[in-house]
């Protein structure tokens, strides 16, 4: 027999399956819920059904909407000519964060990874031609991750955008701000020394 009543064991077991969330910090917000006010648990449970059921994929950009087409791609303000390629949608969501880039975006939905069975089918990349076949766009930057996975899918990419008379152009990588030198790897000295440009 448990010492803990079924219903808070439940919760706990939900909340472990949360990204980031142990078994201790899935127990902390399981007693912080039980000692909360009925309304907050209660708010809670109903804006986490409201975004299940409100929230789908912007049909041009896949990006997250409540209608047809997101806030980036309804805003007249936005560059059309310029396209910037991410993987996934905390990717769009960081790179707005920096109020830098005003041109419109494309969510791959993922990168390339055959050992975990994505393929170029699972990325929308046919999609991303379709975008193209206007002619509106004069510049793609492929802003996938850093990593092997990442960069085989902007090597991909840049097979496919061949045909397409679009500049690409892919993001820039190297030191972070406040890293020492010592401390980096060979692969990001080196692209930090590809990347340089000129100053003064």
């Amino acid at each position: 027999m448990s010492v803990m009543p079924a219903a808070l064991a439940a919760l706990i077991e939900q909340l472990v399956r949360l990204p980031g969330v142990g078994p201790k910090t899935a127990q902390r917000l399981a007693f912080h819920f039980l000692k909360a006010p009925r309304e907050d648990a209660a708010a809670l449970a109903e804006t986490v059904v409201a975004l299940k059921d409100r929230t789908r994929l912007c049909q041009r950009c896949f990006n997250l909407c409540e209608q047809e087409l997101c806030g980036v791609c309804t805003d007249a303000r936005r560059d059309l000519s310029l396209l910037c390629v991410v993987e996934e949608i905390n990717d769009l969501l960081a790179i707005e964060k920096t109020r830098e880039f005003r041109g419109l975006y494309h969510v791959l939905g993922g990168s390339l990874s055959p050992l975990d069975g994505r393929g170029p089918e699972q990325i929308r990349a046919k999609e991303l031609q379709g975008r193209l076949e206007s002619g509106e766009v004069r510049e793609v930057i492929l802003a996938t991750n850093p990593n092997v996975e990442g960069e085989a899918t902007a090597l991909y990419l840049l097979r496919v955008l061949k045909p397409f008379s679009v500049k690409v152009t892919r993001i820039a990588r190297g030191l972070p701000m406040g890293g020492d030198l010592e401390y980096a790897d060979e692969a990001t000295l080196a692209r930090a020394l590809e990347g340089r440009r000129e100053i003064g």
